[in-house]
């Protein structure tokens, strides 16, 4: 019985420190700023800019696509990009564990949604939230937490 009672105390609810606007707003800039910093200097060296029409169409799908994979692949297999390592802020699961590639590109593919209006949309849904989630988050079961 005593091995019972302390494996129950040693799953206390595990408490998240949600996180707002302002904390996430600082952490995105940070990686758009590496992520414009990266692809600028791509298009430099490929002469990106020069071209125009379906051309220019053709590279701004393939920096959404750079972008959507950076936000993807960090949060799915570390839960922070850049950004919010510097911020320290993370992504986790609503229940607090780890989450997954799935969700990590369910959240950043509604950022298309969430970003209407300059971050507007997601603003709103976080202030209206009592985990302070967008939509992708809500969709994702995912939420930001001090980390």
């Amino acid at each position: 019985m005593a091995g019972t009672e302390q494996s129950e105390i040693m799953k206390a609810p595990v408490i998240l420190e949600y996180q707002g606007i302002g904390i996430r707003f600082v952490s995105l800039l940070i990686d758009s700023i590496v992520l414009g910093l990266l692809l600028g200097a791509l298009g430099a060296i490929l002469g990106v800019g020069r071209a125009s029409g379906t051309a220019e169409w053709g590279w701004g799908l393939f920096y959404f696509l750079v972008y959507l994979a950076y936000f993807t692949y960090l949060e799915g297999s570390r839960g922070q990009t850049v950004g919010k390592m510097i911020t320290k802020i993370k992504v986790v699961g609503e229940n607090g564990g780890k989450i997954d590639m799935n969700q990590a590109f369910v959240r950043n593919i509604l950022r298309i949604i969430d970003g209407l209006f300059v971050y507007l949309i997601g603003a709103i849904l976080i202030w209206r939230s009592d985990k302070k989630q967008r939509l992708g988050d809500s969709i994702g079961k995912t939420v930001v937490v001090k980390a």
